[in-house]
């Protein structure tokens, strides 16, 4: 069943002399519980895909239908609404809140909405995610690794149907770019979560189900691996 579809997806910057042609009409679609891999070299339009997946920013033209729906019908309120609640964003700098412990930003999202926190889902989280015992440490008290578990678990807390994950290891060593990229594909895997991965890591890349190149703004590969 596909859960994300991406149809004729483009998106300029600049006018005139300066436009830039990020995006240059990508489709494809996304099968529920898919974990894809997106490769492509440095400013070949990989991000910019992933943020107009998450309704971070919107297209030039062409679209992203999330089950269906046209994401880019919301107005900017909605889709606020939308990146809390049916995608699970992680970036490479974690985006961490300095003033916010453990739990205050993993159930950021949730406590924005207005929302009572699952604390069951915590529980677990925080198990998962090896973070008993730093319930209450900042964002400095904790190591990179630490950090970008606390970002991963920000992302799962709302039980999102996609999880858009931007270089997630990029500020990481090999040993905790592992068990990163483990705890993702575990969550991908047991808890039927579609997950995206923007990359330049070959071995992420062999991790997944799929793999789509990007080059020049233009989709060049898209080869199912198993």
């Amino acid at each position: 069943m596909n859960i994300l579809s991406v149809e004729h997806l483009t998106r300029v910057y600049g006018s005139g002399e300066t436009t830039v042609r990020a995006l240059d009409d990508v489709s494809f679609t996304v099968e529920a519980g898919e974990f894809i891999a997106i490769i492509g070299s440095s400013g070949s339009g990989k991000s910019t895909l992933l943020h107009l997946m998450g309704g971070v920013d919107r297209p030039t033209s062409g679209t992203v239908k999330l089950q269906g729906q046209d994401i880019f019908e919301r107005t900017d309120e909605q889709l606020a609404v939308f990146r809390r609640r049916e995608v699970g964003l992680v970036y490479q700098f974690y985006n961490l809140i300095p003033v916010l412990d453990v739990v205050e930003n993993m159930t950021l999202p949730v406590q924005m909405d207005g929302r009572e926190v699952n604390q069951k889902r915590l529980t677990m989280l925080l198990g998962a995610l090896g973070l008993v015992g730093r319930e209450r440490y900042l964002p400095n008290q904790l190591s990179g690794g630490q950090q970008q578990r606390v970002a991963i678990g920000r992302a799962l807390m709302n039980a999102p149907a996609v999880v858009l994950a931007d270089e997630p290891t990029g500020n990481l060593d090999s040993k905790n770019s592992a068990e990163i990229m483990q705890l993702l594909r575990d969550s991908n895997r047991q808890l039927k979560q579609t997950l995206i991965v923007i990359t330049h890591d070959e071995d992420i890349a062999l991790m997944a189900d799929r793999v789509i190149a990007i080059e020049d703004g233009r989709l060049v590969r898209d080869e199912r691996r198993r």
